[in-house]
Formats: C-alpha cells, sequence, structure tokens
C-alpha cells in the first residue's frame, strides 16, 4: 500500500522551531514539574498519544507509541461529530541530550491529505539541567483548502483551545 504524501514542504522544521514563510506559527513553553520522574511521565504521555487523548482528542486505540512513518487520525471534536485530522510521525527524539545539557524528548507529525489544516506540529519534554521540566509545544500551519479558509476564526480559535487543552494536560502528565 502507498502512504499519501504529506500536504506541505519541507518536511521536519518543527524540530528546530522553525516554519516556511506565510504559516501561522504556535510556540508554547510552559514549566510543569521538577525531576526526572516529571520529566519521564510527561515524555512517555507524549510518546503514547496520552497528551493527545487528554486534550479531548481522539486517537484509534492500540495506536503504538509515536515513530517516524507512523500514521495517526486524531480526531477533533464533540462525540461522534469529530473531524479527522490525518497526520504521520515526521521525527522523534527518545530522549536525547542538547548543547545546553537539557534532555528532550518528544516527536513532531506532519500533515496529510483530509486534514483540515497544511503544516507540522511537535511535542516536547524538557529537563533543563536545573530539574525544571518544560513542555513545548510549536506547529506551524496554513489551511488546507478554500473551505477551511472560510472558517478561519473558528479554526484559530479551536488551534487555541487544543493548545491550552495540551498545556493543562501537560501539567497533570508530569504531576
Amino acid at each position: 500500500m502507498v502512504k499519501p504524501d504529506f500536504t506541505y514542504e519541507p518536511l521536519g522544521l518543527s524540530q528546530r522551531n522553525e516554519s516556511p514563510p506565510g504559516y501561522r506559527v504556535v510556540d508554547r513553553r510552559v514549566r510543569v514539574g521538577t525531576g526526572y520522574a516529571a520529566y519521564a511521565r510527561l515524555a512517555e504521555g507524549i510518546l503514547s498519544w496520552q497528551l493527545h487523548r487528554g486534550a479531548g482528542l481522539r486517537v484509534p486505540p492500540g495506536q503504538g507509541r509515536a515513530a517516524v512513518g507512523r500514521d495517526v487520525v486524531p480526531a477533533f471534536g464533540v462525540g461522534p461529530l469529530r473531524l479527522p485530522a490525518p497526520c504521520r510521525v515526521v521525527w522523534t527524539e527518545d530522549p536525547v541530550e542538547d548543547d545546553g545539557g537539557a534532555q528532550r524528548t518528544g516527536f513532531g507529525y506532519g500533515t496529510l491529505p483530509g486534514h483540515p489544516e497544511r503544516g507540522e506540529e511537535a511535542f516536547m519534554a524538557v529537563l533543563e539541567p536545573d530539574g525544571a521540566v518544560y513542555f513545548e509545544v510549536f506547529a506551524f500551519s496554513q489551511h488546507a483548502n478554500w473551505f477551511f479558509k472560510l472558517g478561519a476564526p473558528v479554526a484559530r480559535l479551536s488551534q487555541e483551545f487544543v493548545t491550552r487543552r495540551y498545556l493543562s494536560t501537560a501539567q497533570r502528565l508530569a504531576s
């Protein structure tokens, strides 16, 4: 079976918190705890889709951990009224120490045909050398077509709503 192509280029920019020109950007970082145990809980929650489920997205059961090339179709909405958002994992870090001595674990995924947006989103657990634990979410996106452009204000509010839910879920995962 041939996998569908991504709906944007270039791939993997979210790993460096970069975006192509002309895309909306979400870049949030919040302290969620202290110590390795909090970091490990958050990292596992990110990689096992608990972050997404806790934010109210429906992720199919048995999805498996985030891994490069894995497709996932989170769905946003209420009850049976859900909008599917097909994505593919573009990169993972499990765990990686950066140049500043911080430990980082997470992944980024990109949009596939059928997603209401085009772009990429990244989710990271970060353990700083001083023991502080942070959750980071970085995304860049554009509306996928004219239909979704008509609903731009609703789409922006929905994206902000889900981002806030990611942040509060990350706090719960780390505690």
